[in-house]
C-alpha cells in the first residue's frame, strides 16, 4: 500500500516524529509532504512543479525521516484555506498514484483530506496530535477556525484523536461520533534510554557544570506550552539553569522576558531538535507546564529517568486518579501560581538528596509503546482500504473506557 502522509510543519515537532515510528515499522511504502509557511526549494524548476521539490535537508525531522528511506516533499501553504496548496497536493497525490493519505495537524487535515478527494483517493485518515480549548498551534480557537474544519471533514473517513480529551474536543465541534477514533501518541523508550556519556557531552557543549542542576522543557515554543512559567520559576531557583528545546513563535518574547526576570544568563535555547534523548539526558529536572495536548514529552522524560512536573499529561493524570501515580511526577496545579515554584524548589532539594543521577525505569512508558502505535494504524489503514485484516490489536483504555479497540466497530469507519 503506497501511503502519504500530508504534517503541517512549519518546523521540526512532535507529528513527524510519531510519523517516524510509523514508517519503521509498517510495511507500506510511505512518502511526507510538509506543509510549511514558505518553501526553500530550489529555484530553476518549471513553475507550481517546483514546490513538488524535497524539503531543506537542513531540517533535523527531514534528516530523520530519510534516514528511515523516506521522500519528503514540501508544499507552500500561507493561510488554511489556501487552494493554491490545495491544486499542489492534488496533483502530488494523483501523480503518486497513493492508496491511502494520512493528515497530521489541523491545516494538513483542511487541506490534504480537500485534496484526496480532488485527486480521487477515498481511503484518508486524520490523526489530531494537538487540540487546545482556546488554542490550536498558534491560532485563537474562533467560530471560522471550527466551521473551516468541518467543512474538510467530511471529505475524510476517519479521525484518530490522540487523548480522550482530543475525542471529546472534536465531538464539541460537531465531528459524528462514528467518525471519530482514539489512539494514543507512542515512545520508543528505549531511544530515550540515560547514558552518562551522553549527559557529558551534551552539558559539556551546552557550557554547563557537572554539578549545576538543569532543569528542562522540551516542546514547540508556544504560548499555550507556558514555558514563561518555567523562566519565571527558574527566577526562584537561583542556583539552577534552565533549558529549553524547541522552537517556535514564543520564542523572542520568551528570550525577553528572561532578561526582564535576570536570568538571561541561565536559560539556554537550544532550538529544535531531531532527537531530544541526549538533551533530556543532561537534565535534571523536567517541566511541562503547558495544559492541554497528549505530554508526549513527559513520557519521554520519564523513560530517560528524570523526575516530571507537569500541568497535563493524560496517561500520568489516568494513573493518578487510579491512585497509582507514577514514582518521580508531581501535577502541577493551574489554579495556584505558586504551584511551580514551589514543586521546582523541592525537587531540586530532592535532587541534593539522592545519590543516583537518575530514577529507576518506570512502567507508563511501555503501555504507550511505538509498536502498539503502528499495529493499532495500521489495523485502522487496513480497515479503511477495506483490505484484508492484520493481527488484531487492543489499544490503551483512557480515562473511562472510551479508547476503541481494534478491529473497529463496523459503523466506526464509512466511506464519505
Amino acid at each position: 500500500m503506497r501511503v502519504l502522509h500530508v504534517i503541517s510543519a512549519p518546523g521540526p515537532g512532535g507529528a513527524t516524529h510519531q510519523v517516524r515510528l510509523l514508517v519503521r515499522r509498517l510495511p507500506h511504502d510511505h512518502e511526507v509532504v510538509l506543509l510549511e509557511p514558505s518553501s526553500g526549494a530550489p529555484e530553476g524548476l518549471p513553475g507550481p512543479d517546483r514546490i513538488l521539490a524535497r524539503s531543506d535537508p537542513g531540517r533535523p525531522d527531514v534528516r530523520a525521516l530519510r534516514a528511515e528511506g523516506v521522500r519528503v516533499h514540501r508544499v507552500t501553504a500561507t493561510r488554511d484555506a489556501d487552494l493554491a496548496a490545495i491544486g499542489r497536493l492534488r496533483r502530488l497525490i494523483h501523480h503518486g498514484r497513493f492508496d491511502l493519505v494520512h493528515t497530521h495537524l489541523y491545516r494538513a487535515c483542511v487541506q490534504g483530506r480537500i485534496a484526496a478527494r480532488l485527486a480521487g483517493v477515498r481511503p484518508v485518515v486524520a490523526t489530531e496530535h494537538h487540540l487546545g480549548a482556546a488554542a490550536l498551534e498558534g491560532r485563537r480557537v474562533s467560530p471560522g477556525v471550527r466551521a473551516l474544519y468541518r467543512a474538510g471533514e467530511r471529505f475524510g473517513q476517519i479521525t484518530v484523536a490522540a487523548s480522550p480529551a482530543i475525542a471529546a474536543r472534536l465531538r464539541a465541534w460537531g465531528v459524528p461520533e462514528r467518525r471519530i477514533t482514539m489512539i494514543p501518541k507512542a515512545i520508543d523508550a528505549a531511544e530515550f534510554r540515560f547514558d552518562a556519556r551522553l549527559r557529558e557531552a551534551a552539558r559539556a557543549r551546552l557550557g554547563v557544570a557537572p554539578g549545576v542542576p538543569l532543569v528542562g522543557g522540551v516542546g514547540r515554543l508556544d504560548p499555550d506550552k507556558r514555558f514563561d512559567l518555567l523562566i519565571r520559576a527558574i527566577a526562584e531557583a537561583p542556583d539552577a539553569c534552565l533549558l529549553l528545546v524547541g522552537d517556535g513563535p514564543a520564542r523572542p518574547a520568551l528570550e525577553r522576558l528572561a532578561v526582564i526576570e535576570g536570568v538571561a544568563d541561565r536559560v539556554l535555547f537550544a532550538g529544535a531538535v531531531a532527537h531530544a534523548r541526549e538533551l533530556l539526558c543532561a537534565m535534571d529536572v523536567f517541566v511541562s507546564p503547558g495544559s492541554g495536548g497528549f505530554g508526549l514529552a513527559a513520557l519521554e522524560a520519564i523513560a530517560a529517568g528524570l523526575p516530571v512536573l507537569y500541568a497535563t499529561c493524560p496517561p500520568l493524570e489516568e494513573r493518578l486518579a487510579a491512585r497509582t501515580p507514577v514514582r518521580g511526577t508531581h501535577r502541577l496545579s493551574p489554579r495556584d501560581r505558586e504551584s511551580l515554584p514551589r514543586a521546582l524548589r523541592a525537587e531540586l532539594l530532592c535532587l541534593a538528596e539522592r545519590e543516583d543521577a537518575r530514577l529507576p525505569a518506570r512502567a507508563v512508558a511501555s503501555r504507550y509503546s511505538a509498536d502498539h502505535l503502528a499495529a493499532a494504524v495500521g489495523r485502522l489503514y487496513e480497515t479503511v482500504a477495506g483490505r484484508p485484516a492484520v493481527t488484531p490489536l487492543s489499544a490503551p483504555h483512557g480515562p473511562g473506557g472510551r479508547t476503541s479497540t481494534f478491529p473497529l466497530p463496523g459503523g466506526n469507519v464509512r466511506n464519505a
